[in-house]
């Protein structure tokens, strides 16, 4: 299987990324996808708990990203609801979006991860980007749009492959 669409690590929820975690792991930038990786795809805003994780990251000095196929206006409106900086429409597999956010705000590679739900956009971008990738279980994708929703079955057929099972859960 080609390294492409293989993640680095996979992890159930984004708060499973601790900052020992982010430590044992020498990154200092996460670039974070948005729908049913932060939140529900339905939801203008993050859990408690996942407030929390990102104020705990970003006052350990965390660099944090929004990077996000979505449309700008909705995704702008979220960014400001967490206080973070975003780049919109941002082609992922391609991993343009993802670079522009590293210079924009000046994240190294070697110590930078994608984070998101979706292998064969988030991972294989990231990938392409020459980032550490962290791929975690979807945040009630049964919300997502259908040109996400059809991508799911080959992602859990590749994840088979790999030897990561259908939970995408270990590491």
């Amino acid at each position: 299987m080609p390294r492409i669409f293989r993640p680095y690590h996979c992890v159930e929820t984004v708060t499973d990324l601790t900052l020992d975690r982010l430590r044992e792991l020498n990154l200092d930038a996460l670039l974070l996808d948005v729908d049913c990786t932060l939140k529900r795809y339905r939801d203008t805003g993050v859990s408690q708990e996942v407030g929390e994780w990102l104020g705990a990251l970003r006052q350990a000095g965390i660099g944090l990203c929004l990077v996000s196929n979505g449309r700008g206006r909705r995704i702008e409106q979220f960014a400001a609801s967490v206080d973070l900086p975003f780049v919109a429409k941002a082609c992922k597999p391609f991993p343009w979006g993802l670079k522009k956010a590293m210079r924009e705000h000046g994240f190294h590679r070697e110590r930078t991860a994608m984070v998101g739900d979706q292998l064969l956009a988030d991972i294989v971008a990231g990938n392409l980007a020459g980032l550490t990738t962290v791929l975690v279980r979807a945040v009630h994708p049964e919300e997502e749009q259908w040109f996400t929703r059809v991508k799911r079955p080959p992602e859990r057929w590749l994840l088979r492959v790999m030897g990561l099972g259908k939970s995408s859960s270990s590491d």
